[in-house]
Order: structure tokens, then C-alpha cells, then sequence
């Protein structure tokens, strides 16, 4: 490969680091071609780009970035694919739906909300990372549980105190 490739190569992955939040480096190593095509069409389904690099062009793109990847360098051997996503938990959902099904793929490191994951038994750890939408949705129903509590409130006590009323006012005297 001609350097000015290898050039182009680089410069094209430090802009996906930079365009996706999220990143995740995956063993491939044992996939056919079926197999292969099958994770990416997944992946496209998720909202998530797989791209299998070499290990030392990826290095060297993540050392053009601004943030320390060096934790990162020991997990580049052997075949990678990287997940960029803008949701920091779909890939590790489907990373472990497809390792239960079949043993492969494989976690080897993830740079997840600003904190790098290295190992494949952090793939529950980053299977429970919340989404801003989950967090919010979380928040949203927090936020409405007392308005709601109060609102119902109201309404019985001015049911009840009708009942009342009425039962007082139906009363013979």
C-alpha cells in the first residue's frame, strides 16, 4: 500500500473519531464472509458503522486525536473491526446477542462516554451505560410522579368532600 493510501486511510478514520461519540474495537477473527455481511447488515440496522482497519493505521490515527488513547494500543493485535455509534450501549447489546450466538465477535477495548473499556468482560458494563434518551426519559417520569400524585390528590379530595356535602345536604333534618 502506497503511503499517500495509507495517508487517506488515516485521515478518513480520525473524522469518523471524530464525527461518532462512541467507538468500539471488535475481534472479528473467525468470521467467514457470510458471517461478516450478516454484523454489518446489523450494524447498518442499529445505526452503527463497522469498519475493519489495520491495527497500525488505526494507531496512528488515534494518535492524531486529541484525546489519550495509549490505554487502547495493547488491545490492537489481530484482526479489528471498530464500531462507531453515537449511542454509547447498542453496540455492546449486540456485541453480546451475537458472542451468545455463535462465540464471535469478541470485545477487545471501547472508548464509551469519555471513559475506554478494556476486555471483553466489560461488555455488561457497557451494555448498562444509559443513553441521553434513556436518562431523560428516566428524568421526564421523575419530574411528572409528583404532579401527577398531586393532581390525583385534588381530584379525590373534591370528590370526597362533595360526597359529603350531598350527604349532608340529602339528610332529613
Amino acid at each position: 500500500m502506497k503511503k499517500e493510501d495509507k495517508q487517506i486511510i488515516i485521515k478518513q478514520l480520525g473524522e469518523k473519531l471524530n464525527e461518532y461519540a462512541h467507538f468500539y474495537l471488535v475481534d472479528v477473527t473467525g468470521l467467514n464472509a457470510q458471517q461478516t455481511s450478516d454484523l454489518r447488515r446489523k450494524c447498518f440496522k442499529q445505526e452503527i458503522k463497522m469498519v475493519v482497519v489495520k491495527n497500525t493505521l488505526l494507531q496512528k490515527a488515534l494518535d492524531a486525536e486529541e484525546v489519550d488513547y495509549s490505554p487502547l494500543y495493547g488491545c490492537l493485535k489481530g484482526t479489528t473491526a471498530v464500531f462507531f455509534c453515537n449511542t454509547a450501549n447498542v453496540p455492546a447489546k449486540l456485541l453480546k446477542e451475537e458472542s451468545k450466538a455463535t462465540g464471535i465477535p469478541a470485545l477487545k477495548a471501547a472508548y464509551a462516554e469519555e471513559g475506554i473499556y478494556v476486555g471483553a468482560d466489560q461488555i455488561d458494563t457497557l451494555c448498562s451505560i444509559k443513553s441521553k434518551a434513556e436518562v431523560l426519559a428516566e428524568v421526564v417520569a421523575l419530574l411528572q410522579s409528583p404532579a401527577k400524585n398531586v393532581v390525583s390528590a385534588l381530584q379525590g379530595a373534591g370528590q370526597t368532600l362533595h360526597g359529603v356535602l350531598k350527604t349532608l345536604g340529602e339528610r332529613p333534618e
